[in-house]
Formats: C-alpha cells, sequence, structure tokens
C-alpha cells in the first residue's frame, strides 16, 4: 500500500481542480478520510481474515464498487441539506468517490503486497498495473519510523508528491487564467 500520507495528497490533489465554492474544510478532511479508509480493512487481520479473501487487505475496500458507495454515503451523511441526484450532490459524490478510488490506483502502483481487487465484489483477482514505481508501505506505524519508511517517503515525493504539486500548480495558473479573461 501507499501510506496514509501519499493519500491525502492524492485528495488535495483532486480537490484543487474543483470550484472554491465547493471547498471547505469539511470537504477536505472528508476527501483526505475517503483516500484512507480502504486501508481500514487491515483490522481484518486480527479476525484471522487472510489477505486474499474477498474482505481480506486490499479486498472490498479498494474496490470501485466501494468508492462508488463511499462517496454516496459521504455525501449524504455530510451534506444532507443537499439533494443526492442534484448538480451539488453528483459533485460532491464524484468528489469523495474519485478520492476513494486514488487509492486503489496508488496502491496498484506499489511494488508489493497480492494486487487490488478492483473489480470486487464480482471479481476477486488482484490486479497491479505494469509500471509499480511506488515502494510499498509496511503495514503499522511503528514499522513505518524505519529504514523502509524512509524508502517509501523519499518513493512518494518522486511519484506522488512532485506530480501532485505539478498537476496543482497547472490548475491554480488555468484558474487565475480564465479568471483575468
Amino acid at each position: 500500500m501507499a501510506s496514509a500520507f501519499a493519500h491525502a495528497v492524492a485528495a488535495l490533489t483532486i480537490g484543487k481542480t474543483y470550484p472554491s465554492k465547493y471547498t471547505s474544510a469539511k470537504f477536505w478532511l472528508l476527501g483526505a478520510l475517503c483516500t484512507i479508509l480502504p486501508d481500514a480493512d487491515v483490522v481484518m487481520f486480527k479476525f484471522g481474515v487472510p489477505y486474499e479473501h474477498l474482505f481480506g487487505h486490499r479486498g472490498f475496500s479498494h474496490s470501485l464498487v466501494f468508492a462508488v458507495i463511499l462517496g454516496v454515503i459521504v455525501t449524504a451523511v455530510f451534506y444532507r441539506s443537499i439533494k443526492l441526484i442534484s448538480i451539488q450532490g453528483i459533485v460532491f459524490t464524484l468528489f469523495f468517490t474519485i478520492c476513494t478510488a486514488s487509492h486503489t490506483l496508488l496502491d496498484a502502483l506499489t511494488n508489493g503486497g497480492l494486487g487490488v481487487a478492483i473489480f470486487a465484489p464480482f471479481d476477486n483477482t488482484r490486479y497491479f498495473l505494469p509500471w509499480r514505481p511506488i515502494q510499498v508501505s509496511p503495514i503499522g506505524v511503528g514499522n513505518f519510523f524505519s529504514e523502509w519508511g524512509w524508502r517509501v517517503i523519499k518513493s512518494e515525493l518522486l511519484w506522488v508528491g512532485f506530480p501532485s504539486v505539478v498537476y496543482i500548480a497547472c490548475v491554480v495558473l488555468i484558474k487565475s487564467v480564465s479568471k483575468k479573461s
């Protein structure tokens, strides 16, 4: 898995595309939560659920179906005054869905684990992308503060942080130019 830091950066990067009328502290916090939440499946190890099980690590919670379900739930619960089937409802649902799905993309770019069940519950096959430049993060906070954790940070700065900064700079530039016209 990519680290929680890389996943949260994805929410920031995705959210910068949105007009400021949609963004708020709640928007940013929930977006970051959606990018990190799929890894809550590691608790299943405590219940004896094997990694490769549908509900094991990188299973259903890493699927596109889960991303859509979470996007709808987060919008419905935290934006109750907005109808789900409205422009605003769709905009928020799409944001939270994309944030959640970004987790799957980043994990599929890592060099470890068994892959991600992108199409669960319909297909529990675990997939990676053909190019896997991101160093897989250790499971557990204590394990992160090690030489392995340092390799993860360096890898994520290069493959997540730098592209995110470039993307955000481009979005800010485009928004600034479009405001002037």
